[in-house]
């Protein structure tokens, strides 16, 4: 996506010094987001590291307005080391060009970076040993939007635990940040007739970042 933008800013005339900057600023980005990479596959602040394969940083464009964020990778992701590929995954993928954009114009990340055994719900204590790795991806890729995906990554971002159904749709703000609540893309699966509102919540939370 940079690639397309940096072309269309020389054709329209800007200074090439600009667009050189441009690229100065991703690499250092995704310099910023490898030193992390490389942390989390050390890490051993909880007990999850017993199990991993791989740690699942998270992926996508560095300079997205938005960020989804969910609980922790799953099977699928602790095999590949990239989050939501999975059946899950897929759903979010698919909510995500329906509503007009592109898994790779997003960012995408979990508060855990390690797979919980038999995919369960990580503690508040693991979460928090987690949390910084995420913050520091919030800095550096500093997106407008963060949409939480399910009560967990709710409870993990804003300390709380809520009834995601009461809370779902709901728009907060978060440290100068907007907070889009919804489901977990799982949830769904679950629940298919929450499917098209699902939908819809991530068709909001993208259009309240652009």
């Amino acid at each position: 996506m940079l690639r397309e933008i940096l072309q269309i800013l020389k054709d329209v005339g800007f200074d090439e010094l600009i667009v050189e900057r441009l690229q100065e600023v991703k690499k250092e980005k995704l310099r910023r987001l490898e030193e992390i990479n490389q942390e989390i596959h050390r890490c051993v602040k909880c007990e999850l590291h017993k199990g991993r394969n791989k740690a699942v940083l998270g992926e996508g464009n560095p300079f997205s307005n938005i960020m989804f964020i969910g609980e922790a990778p799953g099977e699928e992701e602790d095999l590949q080391g990239r989050p939501f590929v999975g059946k899950a995954g897929q759903l979010l993928t698919q909510a995500i060009e329906r509503a007009g954009s592109r898994r790779e114009e997003v960012y995408i990340a979990n508060i855990n970076k390690c797979r919980p055994p038999e995919n369960r719900q990580p503690t508040i204590q693991e979460q928090e040993a987690c949390l910084p790795f995420l913050e520091r991806q919030i800095e550096i890729v500093n997106p407008k939007v963060l949409c939480l995906l399910g009560a967990t990554a709710y409870r993990g971002i804003l300390k709380t635990q809520p009834k995601i159904t009461q809370e779902r749709g709901k728009v907060l703000d978060f440290r100068g940040r907007t907070v889009f609540i919804t489901y977990h893309p799982a949830y769904v699966l679950r629940n298919p007739t929450e499917k098209e509102t699902f939908f819809r919540d991530i068709k909001m939370a993208i259009e309240l970042a652009i």
